[in-house]
């Protein structure tokens, strides 16, 4: 049993390198965005990336030529410096890898726009804005800038807080309407209000579920589930209706990103066990979660 949990570990240099995978593809994806996407149709990203273009766009209407690449690293590196110890130095680090290849990215390549049509710039433009930073967030990093905030904020009350993210970006993006046109500002709300539910629909990290276990083995599934999470788990004896067999009945109440490792985990010392997952509306106690790492 020992072996077989052992071979469910990941090896360090495997979610080193498929976080630094997920960060470059995060990267890319975004740089494509702003330039077959954004710039074309004159919308505003969110964030940091976003401030930075509207920093260099007022710097452009009294004549001072400012380069968004560098704008970018400028606006996040005492954010990510001020988070390092509050978060975690590898979430941070690769957050940082992501923001420096997008400077780096934006400057090197040069696509050009798929569609003519604000309206689907902003409808595809959205949705590949937001995927590029669930891509960073699957990797267990991050696009930087307001990301840090928001992730930060959401482990401290254990809720995500993009809502609130979209509404400081509306904020901004009310200044931008002042100064070039509220049209523009318009589209780019659409714009943001589309990337903000793409992220809102998949990023699950802070749901809970309730694990509903059946097995005839519940000292051994209890002994490798304890020595690998650090949540509390119940067992209550039983008879089986049809088999009339002894079980146990084991409930716990996880994050929905540990679901499938947990079972996996389970299944290695009890093939035959039953697992009946299901959504946690509120919880109250103690939960514990795991840092970003």
């Amino acid at each position: 049993m020992i072996i077989n949990v052992r071979k469910l570990k990941k090896s360090v240099v495997f979610r080193w390198l498929f976080t630094l995978v997920m960060v470059l593809l995060s990267a890319l994806l975004q740089v494509f965005v702003i330039q077959a996407f954004i710039n074309p149709s004159g919308l505003l990203s969110s964030g940091f990336t976003g401030l930075a273009i509207l920093i260099q766009r007022v710097g452009a209407l009294v004549g001072v030529e400012l380069n968004v690449s560098l704008m970018i690293i400028l606006l996040n590196v005492p954010v990510a410096l001020l988070c390092a110890r509050s978060i975690s130095l590898k979430f941070t680090i690769f957050s940082s890898v992501q923001f420096f290849c997008a400077s780096l990215f934006l400057q090197i390549f040069d696509f050009q726009p798929v569609f003519t049509d604000t309206i689907l710039n902003c409808l595809i433009g959205g949705v590949l804005y937001g995927t590029s930073i669930l891509l960073a967030l699957k990797g267990n990093a991050s696009t930087g800038g307001t990301d840090f905030i928001a992730l930060y904020v959401s482990n401290k009350i254990n809720k995500s807080i993009w809502s609130q993210v979209f509404v400081f970006n509306c904020l901004m993006l009310c200044i931008f309407g002042m100064l070039f046109g509220w049209q523009s500002a318009g589209y780019s709300i659409l714009f943001q209000y589309i990337s903000t539910q793409t992220i809102n629909a998949h990023h699950h990290r802070y749901d809970r579920v309730t694990m509903q276990i059946t097995t005839a083995m519940p000292e051994e599934v209890t002994a490798a589930y304890v020595r690998e999470y650090r949540h509390g788990i119940t067992i209550t004896p039983g008879t089986g209706g049809f088999s009339h067999q002894p079980f146990a009945l084991m409930h716990t109440v996880v994050s929905s990103y540990e679901v499938k490792d947990i079972v996996d985990l389970m299944r290695a010392v009890d093939p035959h066990l039953i697992v009946n997952v299901y959504k946690t509306e509120d919880f109250f106690g103690g939960f514990y979660r795991k840092p970003l790492d």
